[in-house]
């Protein structure tokens, strides 16, 4: 049985705010050392699928860079392999940009066409678990589904977030609602789809035509109506971390004595693209618990429940707590970070204090993003020394010293790149 799977990567991830500013939501760094994406390609390889396109759209460089041609994955193959799809203006003047999920497959509909598979597995790109595709792919064969969608159990209280489903004793769907204020069951769409081939090429012939379509409100319901749709009930880990307190907590997850996701196991690796660096190297007076700490870090100062990317340098008398740092960051000496996110190649002053204080005002422009306590520091920022900066505050890329002249950020602010008419005017 010949089996196509597309996996969906060209989304921004809106609320993740400055952590995908300059990079799609999949591309985002997680767990040291691995990206999103990772998750969904290991799963496939680990299922057998050696056929895959990923959809790209928004900032795909970083990502077309980690992919390339799937060596990692064992995806550099001559019969299949990984192909990178991007959005495209055809001879006949279609194409141009995604307009949804469904839209961004019907926009590559040749490409599933000329791969004649028997079924076509769609996925997300910027969750995190393990699943085997191939148990899947048996119960939809089984069932003789022209569609089946992976679901799974959530919390009540969380249950308006998701497309909900409504199975009847034989797992076949008999209603969908897409997000509902008042959900009728909790068994939610994890947005991970089998379809047989035939029955897709026909819905995304027929309902995607118009400039804007997605799976939950534009083909589920009617091919719940015409055709034989059910559920699939996935019992293990999955995270959707699209917020930035919920990717805060799956990382920090991660450092517990046993947590419920496992990266370590070797009957279901997980691959990636890996740099070459050194080893981790701890200093003679560094201290570090109960945290992940990656290859090529030094770290002199203390290190508490917290994720270490490749390539960090924490200096003597840095205390860093409750917090993940991406690669090639650098934390001078006496610097002291408390819940916080910070992305790749920034620089923390000596002396700083990034998440000090107790006020924990939401963040003027984001409230809704960062309530938590949370501050998020893009990528390349410098943080001058001596900096106080509080809690709930968001940090953009490329800030310098001239934006930290006041040496207090209060809680729930947010600071910004100075344009060359604020430079002007500090001068003056």
């Amino acid at each position: 049985m010949k089996n196509l799977a597309l996996i969906l990567a060209g989304g921004r991830g809106t609320r993740l705010d400055i952590l995908s500013e300059h990079r799609a939501k999949p591309s985002v760094p997680f767990a040291g050392k691995f990206r999103l994406v990772d998750f969904a390609l290991s799963n496939c390889v680990n299922s057998g699928i050696y056929n895959i396109g990923v959809l790209t759209q928004y900032l795909p460089m970083s990502l077309n860079k980690h992919i390339g041609i799937g060596k990692p994955w064992d995806l550099d193959r001559k019969m299949g392999g990984v192909t990178l799809l991007q959005p495209c203006i055809r001879k006949n003047k279609q194409g141009a940009w995604y307009q949804g999920t469904a839209h961004a497959v019907y926009q590559n509909i040749n490409f599933i066409k000329q791969h004649n598979p028997d079924n076509v597995v769609i996925l997300s790109g910027d969750h995190v678990y393990k699943m085997d595709y191939s148990e899947m792919i048996a119960k939809h064969e089984q069932n003789g589904a022209d569609l089946t969608i992976a679901a799974q159990r959530v919390p009540h209280e969380e249950a308006s977030r998701f497309g909900i489903l409504e199975p009847n004793e034989e797992m076949q769907i008999v209603d969908f609602k897409e997000k509902p204020a008042d959900p009728p069951s909790n068994l939610a769409s994890m947005g991970i789809y089998v379809f047989k081939t035939e029955a897709l090429l026909e819905v995304l012939e027929k309902y995607c035509t118009q400039e804007s379509s997605d799976f939950g409100h534009h083909i589920i319901p009617p091919m719940i109506e015409n055709n034989q749709v059910y559920s699939y009930e996935f019992e293990g880990y999955w995270k959707d971390v699209g917020t930035l307190e919920s990717f805060w907590e799956a990382n920090l997850a991660l450092t517990g004595p046993l947590p419920e996701f496992n990266l370590y196991d070797d009957n279901w690796k997980l691959h990636t693209k890996s740099k070459e660096k050194p080893p981790a190297k701890f200093g003679n007076k560094s201290r570090v618990t109960q945290s992940i700490v990656a290859n090529g870090s030094i770290i002199n100062g203390e290190v508490e429940n917290s994720v270490i990317s490749p390539g960090v340098f924490i200096e003597a008398g840095a205390v860093v707590r409750d917090s993940i740092i991406f690669s090639n960051t650098r934390v001078k000496k006496n610097a002291i970070i408390s819940k916080a996110i910070i992305d790749k190649r920034v620089i923390i002053g000596a002396n700083c204090h990034i998440g000090f204080g107790t006020n924990e005002i939401p963040n003027h422009q984001k409230p809704n993003l960062l309530n938590n306590g949370l501050t998020v520091i893009a990528k390349r920022a410098k943080i001058s020394a001596n900096t106080q900066i509080g809690r709930n505050c968001r940090i953009f890329s490329y800030v310098t010293d001239e934006n930290f002249k006041s040496g207090i950020i209060p809680s729930g602010s947010t600071v910004t790149q100075l344009t060359t008419k604020d430079l002007v005017s500090l001068a003056e």
